[in-house]
C-alpha cells in the first residue's frame, strides 16, 4: 500500500511551516517581573545581581526549586558601599514589605571556633546551656513569614572573616538544607534564601576602576565596549578572589555568585535621588507631625555628589554627605522653628561649602507638598517665583 502523505502543518513534518508558535523562555511571570521591578526601583547599577535573584524565585514560584536545599544560596563580591547588604534587604523590602525581615550574621564576630554556640546553642550539660538562645532556631528562621510570603532571608555578612567551623556549618546548611541545634533540634532551610556576602578582589578592583571613578572623572576618549570589557575583567577578578579562599566544595554549593561593580557617576547620581526621596519620606512622617517639603537644585546636587564620591566608600559615603549637609542642617531648622508645618524650602549651593536653605512656600497642605515633590520642573519655578 502507498504510504499516507503527511500533513502539511504537523510537527513531525521537516519543514518551516510549524503547527505551534516557537516559545519564548525569556519571559518571566507576573510575580517575577514585579519583583524585578520593585529591585531595580530600590538599588542602582547592579542588574547582574537582582536579575539572578528573580531568576531563583522564579524558579520557586512555579515549583522547580531543587528539593532538599534552600530555595537559592548567593555569593555577593565586590567593594564596600557597592550595594551588597542593600540589595538583601531590598529583596525584604519587595517581598514582605520590611527592609529589616533579614536575618543578619555578621560574620566578624565568628572568628573562632567556640563562638559558634551563639549560632546553635550549647548543648545540654554545657555552662549556659539554657541562657544561650540559638540566633538560628526555627522561630527565628520563620519570623518574618507571612500569610502570602513563606520566604526566610538569611544573611552571612563578609564571610572571608568567618572561622572554618562557620564555614563547614554553612556546608551542611547549603547542602542538605538542615542544621542541627546544641539540643538536637533540627532547622529547616528549605524556605530560605541564603545570601552571603565578601569583600575578596575589592583592592583590585578598585585598581581597575581608579581611572574611571570620581565625580570629576573623564567623560570623552572611552573606546565602545570599554565597559563592557572592565565590568568582565572584574568579575572575573572577583571570582578568581573567591576560589583563592574558599574550598570547592563550598564554591560548589553556591547557585549564584555575582560581582558588584564599583560605582560611576552615573549610578551615584541615581542613588542621590533615591536618598533624597527617603530624607522627604522621613520627614513627611515625623512623628512631631510637622511635615513640611524640599527640593535641591542642580547645583546643589553637584555639589552632594562631589562631596560625596570616594573610591574607597562608594555609596556609603553619599549617604554620609548627605547626613552632614543636608539632614543635620534641617534638623537644626526645625529646631529652631525656622521650618514649620506646611512649609515648602529650596536648597542650593553658592560657594563657601555649605548648603543655602531659602522658605520659598509656606502653609501648604501635604496633598500640595507631596505633589511639588513628585512632579517638580515647572511648579518648583512658579512656587519660587510667587515667593
Amino acid at each position: 500500500m502507498p504510504r499516507a502523505r503527511q500533513p502539511e502543518n504537523t510537527p513531525g513534518r521537516n519543514n518551516k511551516t510549524m503547527l505551534y508558535p516557537t516559545l519564548d523562555p525569556t519571559r518571566s511571570g507576573n510575580r517575577a517581573e514585579e519583583l524585578k521591578a520593585k529591585l531595580r526601583g530600590l538599588i542602582i547599577g547592579q542588574n547582574e545581581a537582582l536579575d539572578q535573584i528573580v531568576d531563583i524565585y522564579q524558579m520557586y514560584l512555579v515549583g522547580l526549586a531543587t528539593p532538599g536545599r534552600p530555595i537559592g544560596t548567593f555569593l555577593f563580591l565586590g567593594p564596600t558601599g557597592s550595594g551588597k547588604t542593600r540589595t538583601v534587604e531590598a529583596t525584604a523590602e519587595a517581598l514582605v514589605q520590611n527592609p529589616r525581615a533579614v536575618i543578619k550574621i555578621d560574620c566578624a564576630e565568628f572568628q573562632h571556633s567556640h563562638e559558634i554556640a551563639k549560632l546553635i546553642g550549647s548543648p545540654p550539660g554545657y555552662l549556659g546551656h539554657r541562657e544561650t538562645h540559638p540566633m538560628l532556631s526555627q522561630e527565628v528562621i520563620n519570623a518574618h513569614h507571612t500569610d502570602t510570603v513563606k520566604i526566610s532571608l538569611i544573611l552571612f555578612d563578609e564571610i572571608e572573616k568567618a572561622s572554618d567551623a562557620l564555614w563547614n556549618l554553612l556546608l551542611g546548611i547549603l547542602d542538605k538544607a538542615t542544621l542541627t541545634l546544641g539540643d538536637n533540634r533540627r532547622v529547616d532551610f528549605s524556605q530560605s534564601m541564603i545570601f552571603m556576602t565578601s569583600n575578596l578582589g575589592a583592592n583590585e578592583m578598585g585598581a581597575l576602576m581608579r581611572p574611571k571613578l570620581g565625580f570629576h572623572a573623564a567623560k570623552r576618549g572611552t573606546p565602545v565596549g570599554a565597559d563592557e570589557k572592565l565590568n568582565s575583567k572584574m568579575s572575573k577578578t572577583g571570582i578568581e578572589a573567591a576560589r583563592r579562599k574558599f574550598t570547592p566544595e563550598f564554591m560548589n554549593r553556591i547557585d549564584k555568585t555575582a560581582v558588584f561593580q564599583p560605582l560611576g557617576q552615573p549610578e551615584l547620581r541615581s542613588i542621590l535621588s533615591l536618598e533624597l526621596a527617603q530624607v522627604q519620606r522621613r520627614i513627611l512622617e515625623m512623628p512631631a507631625g510637622k511635615p513640611f517639603g524640599f527640593r535641591t537644585t542642580d547645583t546643589a546636587n553637584t555639589f552632594l555628589l562631589t562631596e560625596g564620591t570616594d573610591i574607597k566608600y562608594g555609596a556609603r559615603h553619599l549617604k554620609r554627605a548627605i547626613e552632614r549637609l543636608l539632614v543635620h542642617p534641617l534638623s537644626n531648622l526645625i529646631a529652631t522653628e525656622q521650618i514649620s508645618a506646611g512649609d515648602f524650602v529650596e536648597l542650593d549651593y553658592r560657594g563657601e561649602g555649605t548648603l543655602t536653605f531659602s522658605k520659598i512656600g509656606e502653609g501648604l497642605s501635604l496633598k500640595r507638598m507631596v505633589s511639588l515633590v513628585e512632579n517638580g520642573g515647572t511648579e518648583y519655578a512658579s512656587l519660587a517665583k510667587a515667593a
